[in-house]
């Protein structure tokens, strides 16, 4: 009889795609993966995460995988901009979208509410991106349901609560441009003092810290042995940057890659952070600031390409350097470096073809990233998680315009690499070896580069 291998269950949610990992606690191997897109649901009161759709998926995930491994921790990891109002039966108000337009309603409000820059280190960002005037909106238009709230929860321990009846915090949840968080003091803000919020918050732990068992029924459900645990969880982007903070000596940089692309300046300094430009701090894993930029540059490649990229080739990157092609920011209002700017393009779009498209967006998005290093104070190597990490144009524009190595990592599955770290905690990190640097672009691009940089005024 086969011994099933000892692993750990990741639960990745992100805004576009939600992934179930099961991932071997010895040798990091990927026993099983699957992966549904993200639902939005636009019913009343406004528009929500399909919270119910995930849990019966990812259920049955962990049913599915269970004859193949043994499932000892299960560990989760969301994008932020996700708060969760519960009471002792469930979630008082829907999960919000966080790209919903509503707490712009009392944008006004909020702002003389929310509290200096220099104390929450949290940019002022539209909508409900700051997890903040989510709440700040939520108790005042829905004030009967946000007063039956019993508890607060960032989203990764919303799903951690449903695992164990637990409610647990930990800190790069709150870290993760919220407004709820004061870096140096490394507490809770004025803000959510001030409403009251912070005596909602449940106790903080490690991530790695063990928010409980498993329940019963749900092990017995799903197959998994009864004392599987959960620990209590980890923000995405924190996660991909956990390997390389368990690994490498300060300073570099970690550029995570999806819908956001996140800039983290390990090492950074903390003084040169431009809020209007999408600087913010983040908090680590230990509870440390990170100098860090943050722009929607993965949602604008897909506006840029109309959700069509295809591979371009040689004579398609060579036509859009040559004729200087270029995708002028910024594309998702108020994101990013270029937030302030109206997105354009230089030529006429509806004439280039799908991979004169996919050429001039990842260029325009290597720009990006460069200027999101600059804006972070990042030094030392550079290394690239999530889809453009695959991206081997991204990876040669990135090299030829930053001064140090620039390192894809294809073969890692970022966010949830990090995130199955939390089964063993900090002493349980493997060493990375690097891949190859990525080939040079060529000639040319260095002209293209500071044509687009005048254009943007970068």
């Amino acid at each position: 009889m086969t011994t099933r291998p000892a692993a750990v269950a990741v639960l990745d949610i992100g805004k576009s795609n939600t992934k179930l990992a099961v991932i071997d606690r010895a040798s990091r191997a990927v026993i099983a993966m699957r992966s549904m897109r993200s639902a939005v649901l636009p019913a009343p009161p406004y528009p929500h995460f399909d919270v119910e759709a995930i849990w019966a998926w990812f259920l049955a995930g962990l049913a599915e995988a269970a004859p193949r491994a043994r499932i000892e921790v299960i560990a989760v990891t969301t994008h932020g901009a996700a708060i969760t109002l519960i009471d002792e039966g469930g979630l008082v108000l829907p999960v919000l979208d966080y790209e919903h337009p509503g707490p712009d309603e009392l944008a006004d409000d909020y702002r003389r509410a929310r509290g200096a820059f220099g104390e929450i280190l949290s940019p002022d960002l539209p909508g409900g991106l700051n997890a903040g005037r989510q709440l700040f909106w939520l108790a005042r238009r829905f004030p009967h349901d946000f007063a039956r709230a019993s508890a607060i929860l960032p989203y990764p321990q919303y799903w951690v609560w449903r695992l164990t009846g637990t409610r647990v915090a930990e800190p790069t949840a709150f870290g993760a441009h919220t407004d709820l968080w004061n870096a140096g003091a490394g507490d809770y803000s004025a803000l959510a003092h001030r409403e009251g919020w912070a005596s909602l918050f449940p106790p903080r732990i490690a991530p790695w810290g063990i928010a409980g068992a498993i329940l019963p029924e749900l092990a017995a459900a799903a197959g998994l042995p009864e004392d599987c645990r959960v620990v209590a969880g980890i923000h995405d982007s924190n996660a991909s940057l956990l390997p390389h903070i368990l690994n490498r000596p300060l300073p570099f940089a970690v550029i995570s890659t999806g819908t956001w692309m996140i800039t983290f300046a390990a090492g950074g300094s903390l003084d040169r952070l431009d809020p209007a430009r999408g600087g913010l701090a983040y908090v680590d894993a230990f509870g440390r600031p990170v100098s860090s930029t943050m722009s929607m540059t993965g949602r604008e490649f897909e506006i840029l390409t109309e959700g069509a990229a295809v591979e371009p080739t040689d004579a398609d990157i060579a036509t859009v350097i040559e004729r200087r092609i270029m995708a002028l920011p910024g594309f998702v209002p108020g994101s990013g470096p270029f937030g302030s700017r109206k997105g354009s393009w230089s030529h006429d779009a509806a004439k280039l073809t799908p991979g004169e498209r996919t050429a001039a967006a990842t260029l325009y998005a290597a720009l990006v990233a460069e200027v999101s290093l600059t804006l972070a104070g990042a030094e030392g190597p550079v290394l690239i998680e999530g889809p453009l990490a695959r991206n081997r144009l991204f990876l040669s524009a990135l090299a030829a315009l930053v001064p140090r190595p620039v390192i894809g990592r294809p073969d890692a599955t970022g966010t949830t690499e990090g995130a199955a770290l939390l089964a063993d905690g900090p002493d349980g990190a493997l060493a990375l070896a690097d891949p190859p640097p990525a080939p040079s672009l060529g000639a040319g691009f260095a002209d293209y580069a500071a044509d687009w940089r005048s254009a943007t005024g970068a």
